[in-house]
């Protein structure tokens, strides 16, 4: 994972031309693929690339961007904000595999 200073909207633009077009989003039991309404276990799915925004006075600003392909062939990311209002279930995105480097 490596920090970016690109803003979170400049590299979501850019995943989305690249055809990571869906939001997921990790409920209580499953990931949720938001505009077509699958549902994946942590092993459907794998983490492409991670990308990293540091807060710049706050910590609890940081925010992580998971680039992620189902393997039904769905493509998007998962936004995870820093700090106490984490809205998503961050034990479940832990278990999503991450892919294998292209070396």
């Amino acid at each position: 994972m490596k920090t970016t200073d690109r803003t979170l909207s400049q590299v979501l633009a850019e995943l989305n031309e690249q055809g990571f077009k869906e939001q997921f989003t990790a409920k209580e039991k499953n990931i949720v693929a938001t505009a077509s309404k699958k549902e994946y276990t942590p092993y459907q799915l794998k983490i492409v690339k991670t990308y990293r925004f540091d807060g710049m006075t706050n910590p609890g600003d940081e925010e992580e961007i998971f680039v992620i392909e189902a393997n039904d062939g769905t493509r998007g990311t998962l936004i995870m904000a820093g700090g106490p209002d984490q809205s998503q279930n961050v034990e479940l995105v832990k278990e999503i595999p991450e892919a294998a480097p292209l070396d």
